[in-house]
């Protein structure tokens, strides 16, 4: 049995704990979350006595190593300090994703990873799912030959835009990070992850052009409650949260992070006076809400990755083309066309096994979770897809991607 430090009790943490202890091998011992009702609310779901819950992750570490791992989940410019000190004392790590905001943040929380000897596990949960098992074996075995080219989408979905990224956490570069590291660090990280190395090249373009008050229809006031075009908006934040009350996979989230009680009253209050309720033309984001980023990687083969908010919320959605084969995925199933034979197959990622793709992305979260206390109970880091070094790496070709959009050139690694 792992025991588990859960830091941060947010949305993300609460799902990495809940699939620990769904799995029987994990149990949560002690908690650190400054908000009281998550706070308690966790301690109450794990049955962690009064004495292990704490307001704050420095007041968890004064107390020593209380269990085998932490799971850290704070907002990510909280993520070094907590990591720094929780590797130093020995435990093991399940750090969200990003590792950090900025280059030298990440590389401190490597460091400690490595000279304390801990399994670090960044939660690059697209690694763990069946269908990139799939993808992955076949890339592996030859099945199209050398990997010559990928288009990759990530589909953000648009109300998921106005949620998270217009109007909640990761609204803003200066308390978050730009777009590209806080959304789609493991998109980036699972295509290195497919060509097996990082890009030599990077370029990339993208920018906020819709979410901005010269987008802003005529008559459209500063909160959905209020605004006499709320019943046509396809950003309508009364129609996402009140009928998110009636799914229970919705109360927990999107819903959970606009308030924590699951009634219309409470709902409606919260839209009244916080954040969630703000036209998406009227509030103060800055992140992009589409992006293209081009990789060149060695011996030519390159790489197009385009995040956008104007989709539904889908699976990610691939073409890899090589020498002697094509692959057409869309985070479920895959269509292979031999060109040796010209031969046609439907691949389904469910004969893959292990965590149903119904699960959190795709199955991501409870893979990356049972590969973690795999790791932490048999000593052995090789059981988790990647290191702290390979985390950091593939976060640098983010930071490359975001200078070369930013800049205009293209970067080279």
């Amino acid at each position: 049995m792992v025991t588990l430090a859960l830091v941060g009790a947010g949305l993300r943490g609460q799902t990495y704990a809940r699939h620990a202890v769904a799995t029987g091998r994990g149990r949560v011992v002690a908690v650190a979350e400054p908000d009281a009702h998550r706070r308690e609310s966790a301690a109450a779901e794990f049955g962690i006595p009064a004495g292990r819950v704490y307001p704050g992750w420095a007041e968890l570490a004064a107390e020593g190593r209380l269990a085998d791992a932490a799971v850290v989940a704070t907002q990510d410019r909280m993520h070094r300090a907590p990591a720094v000190a929780l590797a130093d004392l020995g435990y093991h790590l399940l750090l969200e994703k990003p590792m950090a905001p900025t280059e030298p943040e990440a590389a401190a929380i490597a460091a400690a990873a490595e000279r304390n000897g801990v399994i670090l596990a960044v939660c690059h949960v697209l690694r763990y799912t069946p269908y990139t098992r799939l993808v992955k074996g076949l890339l592996d075995e030859g099945r199209i030959g050398r990997l010559v080219s990928v288009d990759h989408l990530e589909p953000v979905g648009w109300w998921h835009h106005a949620h998270s990224f217009v109007r909640g956490n990761w609204s803003r570069r200066s308390e978050s990070g730009p777009m590209l590291l806080t959304k789609s660090c493991h998109d980036v990280d699972w295509l290195v992850h497919l060509f097996g190395r990082p890009p030599e090249r990077v370029s990339s373009f993208g920018s906020r052009t819709h979410f901005r008050a010269s987008q802003r229809p005529d008559g459209a006031t500063d909160r959905c409650l209020d605004c006499p075009l709320e019943a046509t908006c396809p950003y309508s934040a009364k129609r996402l949260y009140l009928g998110a009350l009636a799914d229970p996979r919705r109360r927990f989230w999107p819903l959970g992070a606009v308030t924590g009680e699951p009634t219309e009253q409470a709902v409606l209050r919260a839209l009244r006076t916080g954040p969630y309720g703000r036209c998406v033309y009227a509030a103060d984001n800055d992140v992009v809400d589409h992006q293209v980023v081009i990789m060149e990687f060695p011996g030519g083969a390159t790489c197009s990755f385009t995040m956008s908010a104007f989709t539904p919320m889908e699976h990610r959605r691939t073409r890899l083309m090589g020498t002697h084969g094509y692959l057409d995925g869309d985070g479920r199933k895959l269509r292979h066309v031999d060109f040796r034979t010209g031969e046609e197959a439907t691949l389904d990622a469910a004969a893959a096994g292990g965590p149903s793709a119904s699960d959190g992305h795709g199955g991501g979260d409870g893979g990356l979770v049972e590969a973690f206390l795999s790791a932490v109970e048999a000593g052995d880091p090789t059981l988790v897809s990647s290191d702290a070094a390979q985390s950091l790496a593939t976060h640098r070709v983010v930071w490359a991607a975001e200078e070369a959009r930013l800049t205009g050139e293209v970067v080279r690694l």
